[in-house]
């Protein structure tokens, strides 16, 4: 085998391509471009809306009550809700979005509070409508404190201490370091974006070195080159495999600039998000680690990809084979994100899910070194298979110029 022809081959298809405009475009601009906007451009609507949703005045109905003037004029002084007048069809237009939700007050709810018997107040909202939730968040808010004033009066006129309701307090305290909380949030996320951008990045540069150059009709003049077919395919795949790392790299450091810019985006948010936000990280260590299980699964892209593009006539109907190929991918990477699915010994050996299961893992600052060497194995095995059926493909003419 001449690592010199490979060489030239690669550089020849490496020139090519950079001058092919979609490729370039799916393999630089595309990376580069489109993390941060995605994270900064789709995050800074998600907070304008949001902003704008906790800014908003929501429409509130009153049902019932008329016996209870007491509560009646405390909701109609709420300084951030709109009152409505009454009307039968709440349900409707809670639905329709004309009013946020609608709240029913108990029959002699002011005599009850005041006797102690025990009523429940029902709050009406468009589950899932931020506005709705805002809206009955709100009321929920003053029947809450509502409540609370009317026990602690309760207590002291029986002179009675407000330990008796709440003799101890529940406090929430985060012992995880840094790194697990990133893999807590992130660790499903950055695998999952990794090997598609691997799987993406490979396939248009696949399509166009085989099914391309037979649409152009320049595959024979390169199989009448004095170098050998083994030579040619493998000079392609380097090709190929360039494409899907570089798409996997630039589209990593493009989405870490862009998280870092978009965690001040959570401050305009909330704080409790913001502080969570902030405690996300994820170490060189783990990003050198993740690339280092990833590398197979992008040469086995690579191959795979090249191999399957062999068989098409024309760069559309390679499209066409490549397609499903994406659902193939994403639903193991998808299954990684899943509560409950945990790296074990048998899913080591599943293609794609062993990778993202791996990557989760070190994202979280765990590094099953067994496990990871069993996935590096792996997939190894199957990347050297799918070369050597690219391989096996380019030498049979009955694929080469297939009609």
């Amino acid at each position: 085998m001449s690592l010199r022809n490979i060489g030239i081959v690669y550089r020849k298809e490496l020139i090519d391509s950079l001058r092919d405009r979609r490729t370039v475009i799916s393999m630089i601009v595309v990376p580069i471009f489109v993390m941060p906007l995605l994270t900064i451009g789709i995050g800074g609507v998600l907070v304008s809306q949001v902003g704008r949703a906790m800014d908003e005045v929501p429409k509130v109905m009153i049902l019932g009550g008329h016996d209870s003037p007491n509560v009646r004029k405390q909701l109609s002084e709420l300084k951030r809700v709109s009152i409505v007048p009454e009307k039968p069809d709440y349900a409707e237009e809670i639905s329709n979005k004309q009013i946020r939700a609608a709240v029913d007050i108990p029959e002699g709810f002011d005599a009850k509070l005041a006797a102690g018997e025990p009523m429940t107040v029902k709050i009406y909202m468009y589950e899932g409508e931020i506005k709705s939730g805002f809206g009955a968040d709100r009321l929920q808010k003053f029947f809450r404190d509502l409540r609370d004033r009317t026990v602690q009066q309760n207590l002291r006129e029986r002179q009675l201490p407000e330990s008796i309701i709440q003799p101890f307090d529940i406090r929430e305290q985060n012992v995880a370091p840094p790194e697990k909380v990133g893999g807590a949030v992130l660790g499903g996320l950055v695998p999952y974006f990794v090997i598609l951008l691997c799987l993406t990045g490979a396939m248009y540069p696949a399509m166009d070195l085989t099914a391309g150059e037979k649409e152009r009709g320049t595959i024979e003049t390169i199989l009448c080159s004095p170098v050998s077919r083994t030579h040619l395919v493998l000079g392609k795949f380097l090709m190929v495999l360039t494409a899907s790392v570089a798409t996997a790299v630039l589209s990593l450091s493009s989405m870490a600039l862009s998280f870092g810019a978009g965690k001040k985006l959570l401050l305009g948010v909330a704080q409790g998000a913001a502080d969570s936000a902030m405690q996300i990280t994820i170490s060189g260590k783990a990003v050198a680690s993740i690339f280092l299980v990833v590398f197979p699964l992008a040469v086995f892209f690579s191959a795979a990809l090249l191999a399957i593009s062999l068989f098409a006539k024309s760069f559309k109907e390679a499209q066409s084979y490549l397609s499903p190929l994406m659902i193939v991918v994403v639903l193991p990477a998808v299954a990684a994100m899943i509560p409950g699915v945990d790296l074990n010994a048998k899913l080591a050996l599943v293609p794609v899910l062993n990778t993202s299961l791996v990557a989760k893992e070190i994202i979280a600052g765990t590094y099953h070194w067994n496990y990871i060497a069993i996935i590096f194995a792996s997939s190894s095995v199957y990347a050297a298979a799918a070369i050597a059926v690219a391989v096996k493909l380019f030498q049979r003419e009955d694929v080469l110029f297939r009609t």
